[in-house]
């Protein structure tokens, strides 16, 4: 009997565990996934939290109820691995052998590496949203906010889905308009890039949004640390910007047991070749999702798109034969921008985002690069797409290379 082993059970370690009991003879392989707790979090709720659009019912399943039979669920913490024997060493003392390893543990914020953010302010005065506690918190934090300045900020790239603190300063400003309040509050996004998004093409399309809707911008800001008693941001250059709520995404981290057994950088990424996804270190390695070193963004398309690739050529690996199935980088992304409608975005490692109709060419239905309802409720429709199908690992009608039917290049004085 061989051993595959899936350490992390979220969007990509769920997927694959689903599509390789169907590819692998039942009485040949024992498939398992370990993760640190029951509960599976659909991500791209926490966005809708803060303004009361998504509850608990919606945004979390128990891991077991999305994995088939014939799929060992373990719920321990990962100490370690050693790749030397193949074993994962479990924080309660125990161990699991492998014969082939995947590690699916993602990303995740950690606010203790800035100075000045986890302290008495946290979750009071300072927010995030990139966690289901943290998404309640900042919902009665908006609720009872009187009005100020407040300010989205974003440590450092990479970050799980980038465009999410776009789309929270976005919908902030359509929700403080409902309530009758936008006068009363100052929207800034400040970020460590030059511009709003890493993309230049699509960079242009939401810095214009942002104008528009008089949201100020600070670019290149790096910060060194919060002083949160004066409740101001103080960058590495010195420059200062006060908040009176401030709504962060802190420096996102691989697993530390990753770190601990040598297998990442300094972030806790596993390096791997970007097109089969297999560790440059270890052979019987791979990772998948949010948790490798991909030139792409850590986005949950990214975690669907790569982990049919990675299944494809999985089953070419086991049984001696090259890895033909090549990842080419594809993440599509909606953005919401509030007032009921999103942006869409496709692109790939040499392509950016460009204009155009998605997925079927010049049918559409979807709009690239440009504001429609049909792109929010795709967004709103996603939730039970991922639930039944995505993580199921059930056929979905986009294909995993990207295609640049239906894109164009944008003119110079294309508008959003």
């Amino acid at each position: 009997m061989r051993r595959v082993v899936i350490l992390g059970g979220g969007t990509a370690g769920t997927t694959i565990a689903n599509r390789l009991r169907r590819r692998l003879a039942f009485d040949e392989w024992q498939i398992t996934v370990i993760d640190r707790d029951g509960e599976h979090l659909y991500q791209p709720g926490l966005l809708f939290i803060p303004f009361g659009r998504e509850t608990a019912a919606e945004v979390l399943r128990p891991r077991r109820r999305l994995l088939p039979k014939g799929v060992q669920l373990l719920t321990a913490e990962i100490a370690a691995v050693d790749p030397e024997r193949k074993v994962v060493q479990l924080g309660d003392g125990g161990a699991v052998a492998y014969d082939y390893l995947v590690i699916a543990t993602g990303t995740s914020p950690r606010p203790d590496q800035t100075p000045g953010m986890l302290g008495p302010e946290w979750r009071k005065s300072i927010h995030d949203f990139y966690t289901y506690e943290g998404a309640l918190a900042l919902r009665e934090a908006l609720d009872a906010f009187p009005g100020g300045r407040l300010v989205v900020h974003v440590v450092d790239q990479p970050i799980k889905c980038p465009v999410a603190p776009l789309e929270f300063t976005f919908l902030a400003e359509s929700y403080f308009r409902a309530n009758a309040m936008r006068d009363q509050v100052e929207l800034v996004y400040v970020t460590p890039l030059d511009a709003a998004f890493t993309k230049p093409i699509a960079a242009r399309y939401l810095g214009r949004l942002l104008t528009e809707r008089k949201i100020g911008v600070e670019t290149d800001f790096l910060v060194e640390r919060i002083d949160a008693e004066r409740k101001t941001l103080v960058s590495y250059d010195e420059r200062e910007i006060g908040y009176d709520l401030l709504v962060t995404v802190p420096l996102n981290m691989g697993a530390a047991f990753v770190g601990a057994s040598g297998l990442g950088d300094e972030l806790n990424y596993v390096p791997v070749d970007k097109h089969t996804l297999q560790s440059l270190a270890h052979p019987d390695i791979f990772a998948v999702g949010d948790a490798n070193d991909l030139p792409t963004s850590k986005a949950g398309s990214v975690a669907h798109f790569s982990s049919e690739i990675f299944v494809a050529n999985f089953c070419q690996y086991v049984e001696g034969c090259a890895m033909t199935h090549h990842f080419d980088g594809h993440a599509n992304c909606f953005v919401e921008t509030g007032d009921g409608k999103g942006l869409l975005i496709d692109f790939n490692y040499d392509t950016e985002p460009l204009p155009g109709r998605f997925p079927l060419g010049r049918v559409g239905p979807l709009a690239l690069l440009r504001e429609t309802r049909a792109n929010h409720w795709a967004k709103v429709a996603f939730r039970w797409i991922y639930w039944h199908l995505l993580v199921r690992g059930r056929p979905l009608p986009v294909p995993a290379r990207m295609s640049m039917s239906g894109k164009h290049r944008p003119d110079e004085e294309v508008r959003p």
